[in-house]
């Protein structure tokens, strides 16, 4: 299997955890923003998040900067489309990009001038490159409801313009989607599809919560099922697809090492797994590199590998012209 020409399909990557350092540089010089360093390599060490991070949480403390140089309309809309060049670059035919919009606020932007610049930049490259995409609309764990509230009425006029989906994201809580129930059920009946970040720190039963409670088609990571099995049983019984990021998981300490990683085990017991990035600057990597770190660890079939992406293309929140077009490829 040849991962750089494979055609690939990614359903969860970070808009704020991917910015090009080079990217990042060039703003904060011309706009004056202070940031460590102007050396790239300086930059890198920065951003990028190392293997033995504490926690999920000192993984998070690497997004203020990139946050920085993401405040104005121009920078927005440059940052996604170069987050799409560098996709379609691997051959990534699809993908989703996620963010949150009230982090883009600083400067006086409106949340309806930031969605629709994020998408303008999806749409620019969408032009220009061989990959189609979509974007997530995030909510902030650590802020209200009620900002919730605003995410979901602000994001609804781009539903079926390139907005497909809410999330919810950010330092991990046990028992966090009681706080969001209403949100999200609103989101729901504004036609929201619903991924959640749970289980990625220990608390399985935040992933039976997101699926009972706030209706969740998709979970990010999901792996702490491991300790929950009423949430095993529902995410199997029910095929909620697992959106897996093997080395954010590492760094995150959701597992130790990539051999602990319960991936091949779920995909193998007839849970729906695929394969992400997270953040590819904070992670420094790409699909290439997910894929072949899965690849290489757990020595997969072609089969394996198949049936994974079939699980990206059923599992993304896409028309279904796109996903015939999405299944040709594969």
């Amino acid at each position: 299997m040849n991962d750089s020409t494979m055609p690939k399909i990614e359903l969860h990557c970070h808009l704020d955890g991917s910015v090009r350092p080079e990217t990042i540089i060039d703003i904060a010089k011309r706009e004056g923003i202070h940031i460590p360093s102007f050396d790239i390599e300086e930059m890198k060490e920065e951003l990028i998040a190392p293997l033995d991070c504490e926690s999920l949480d000192e993984y998070l403390e690497k997004f203020s900067i990139p946050n920085a140089v993401m405040q104005s309309k121009e920078n927005l809309k440059r940052i996604t489309f170069e987050l799409y060049e560098d996709a379609a670059k691997e051959n990534v035919k699809y993908m989703e990009v996620r963010f949150a919009p009230l982090l883009h606020t600083q400067k006086g932007l409106s949340v309806k001038e930031i969605i629709g610049s994020v998408i303008e930049g999806m749409k620019e490259a969408e032009e220009k490159f061989d990959i189609k995409g979509n974007i997530i609309l995030s909510c902030m764990r650590t802020m209200s409801a009620e900002r919730a509230f605003e995410v979901v009425e602000q994001g609804k006029n781009f539903l079926g313009k390139g907005v497909v989906a809410i999330d919810l994201c950010a330092s991990e809580e046990e028992g966090f989607c009681g706080k969001f129930i209403e949100p999200i059920a609103l989101a729901r009946e504004y036609g929201y599809r619903v991924t959640i970040h749970a289980g990625e720190t220990g608390v399985g039963k935040n992933v039976l919560e997101a699926v009972e409670w706030l209706g969740a088609e998709r979970i990010g990571h999901g792996v702490y099922i491991t300790d929950c099995p009423e949430a095993y049983q529902v995410v199997k019984e029910k095929q909620i697809v697992l959106e897996i990021c093997p080395t954010s998981n590492v760094q995150t300490k959701a597992v130790n090492q990539f051999r602990d990683h319960p991936l091949y085990d779920f995909h193998k017991d007839g849970i729906k797994i695929t394969i992400n990035t997270d953040n590819r600057t904070v992670s420094d990597t790409t699909m290439t590199k997910e894929c072949e770190l899965v690849w290489n660890e757990f020595a997969m079939s072609d089969e394996d590998y198949r049936e994974i992406d079939m699980n990206s293309v059923e599992a993304a929140f896409a028309s279904d012209e796109v996903k015939e077009g999405l299944k040709k490829y594969l």
